[in-house]
């Protein structure tokens, strides 16, 4: 479920313009309300200040994005605008600042005439303004182009929702049911590295508050969520295994729910049980839980969770994922993992299954089967670096076309081509210390300037596999 992010959006002007030609301002409402209706097209909600040209216009315009609990400032120079008296209020301003670098004209060649220069002249304002908050030491970005022949306004739209995922990033609580997985170290971090580093909150439980939430689950909400599940899926597991999955995942969601949880992680060994109310893994509901927009990860990794629910935020679409082997021949990875699966990032209509699980006394859980939306996506993982330290590795990728073997489309699976040769992105990825728990950003439009974006808005250093 994609959230819809608030910019704020700062029109900055020159009252020595209003002095001498108090008129000339008229004809840059057209212009204004063109950048503010692209914005919204593209799925953001925008809060347009008053036209600001002085100090204390400007603390207002912020005060009124603050009312408005806005993810970003994005500024929008109509013309020069002087950055001194602008800069106080942004670096008052908590949250990302977004520079729009953009004019009315798209041409300003040698045949242009004087007079269109009052009306393209804000890219100076922008050099004026970027380089004080350089030298302050606020973080900002800038985004160049024409406003209308050129993609500017689609890629402003991708950064405003790196500052979303930023900021739901910053402000993650994650729910672990069990222990990490013994032996797993790559994802292993303390809770209060995290909470130091992030702000975030990690509550660890056994499955007693889980197996309560189960007990307390009413018959005619299963029936219910079971009608729902026959709409949105093709089901395919019995209606017993579909029915205690669907029991065991209320509970769970009624756990998040309360919890305020953004996100979640299980290890599948702590559900143990082969009788009683909780007698099978919740992977149908971790599933689904990603599609209603909350972060996940496997085997008690708060740390891929915390990402995935943040990117899940900001760009909608986003799963869990693995990579699990590679396809030498075919330039590509496989993607999978136990049960687990955004539907929402899926390229078809999902299928509930049986899946077998042989690992604990547990009954057989159902699970989600799919593969991955096809296209340009991002693959993405937060890895845990020396002495505390935490770095965002993200790669453009393809994923390609489904499976063609009929067992593996009972499986959630996908294969996924990098940018670079397979064996220089797998060289490059373990060298940057990439864990084996990744987010996988899936549809045409999400870019991996826009996942570096969130990086550097959530302060973590980022590198570009490409």
């Amino acid at each position: 479920m994609l959230d819809k992010p608030t910019i704020g959006l700062l029109p900055l002007y020159l009252k020595l313009y209003d002095d001498t030609w108090p008129s000339l301002r008229d004809a840059f409402a057209p212009f204004l309300e063109t950048i503010r209706d692209a914005l919204e097209s593209d799925g953001c909600t925008v809060v347009t200040a008053s036209i600001c040209r002085v100090a204390s216009e400007f603390c207002d315009a912020v005060k009124e994005f603050e009312a408005a609990d806005a993810d970003c400032i994005m500024t929008l120079h109509l013309a020069y605008s002087p950055s001194l008296e602008a800069i106080d209020a942004l670096l008052a301003w908590p949250r990302p600042i977004i520079m729009l670098d953009t004019t009315m004209d798209e041409s300003f060649g040698p045949d242009t005439a004087p007079s269109r220069i009052m009306f393209n002249h804000g890219i100076h304002g922008v050099q004026d303004l970027a380089n004080l908050l350089r030298r302050h030491g606020k973080p900002f970005t800038v985004v160049a182009g024409h406003a209308t022949e050129s993609e500017v306004v689609r890629r402003a739209s991708r950064v405003v929702r790196a500052a979303r995922a930023a900021r739901a990033f910053k402000s993650a609580r994650v729910l672990r049911i069990g222990e990490t997985f013994a032996g797993m170290g790559d994802f292993a971090v303390p809770d209060d590295a995290l909470a130091r580093q992030f702000g975030a909150i990690v509550d660890t439980t056994d499955t007693r508050p889980l197996l309560h939430a189960v007990a307390n689950v009413p018959e005619a909400d299963i029936d219910a969520e079971i009608e729902c599940d026959r709409s949105a899926y093709v089901v395919d597991a019995s209606d017993d295994v579909h029915r205690r999955s669907v029991h065991v995942g209320l509970g769970l969601r009624h756990l998040l729910d309360e919890g305020a949880y953004t996100a979640f992680t299980m290890n599948f060994l702590a559900f143990d049980q082969p009788n009683g109310p909780l007698d099978t893994v919740p992977f149908l509901e971790a599933s689904k839980a990603m599609a209603r927009g909350l972060g996940y990860a496997g085997e008690g990794d708060a740390l891929t969770a915390m990402l995935v629910g943040a990117l899940n935020v900001g760009f909608g679409a986003t799963t869990f994922t693995e990579m699990f082997c590679p396809d030498w021949r075919g330039k590509s990875i496989f993607l999978s993992h136990m049960g687990e699966f955004n539907p929402a990032a899926a390229n078809d209509k999902a299928h509930i299954v049986e899946k077998d699980f042989p690992w604990t006394p547990a009954r057989n859980p159902a699970a989600i089967a799919c593969a991955p939306r096809y296209g340009p996506a991002v693959l993405a993982n937060l890895a845990p670096g020396p002495d505390g330290t935490f770095a965002l590795i993200v790669a453009p990728v393809d994923v390609l076309e489904d499976a063609s073997h009929p067992e593996m489309k009972a499986a959630v699976r996908g294969w996924i081509r990098p940018s670079n040769p397979l064996e220089t992105f797998l060289e490059r990825y373990s060298l940057l210390g990439g864990t084996h728990h990744c987010a996988l950003v899936t549809g045409c439009w999400n870019a991996a300037e826009a996942v570096s974006a969130f990086a550097s808005f959530a302060g973590i250093p980022c590198t570009t596999i490409r």
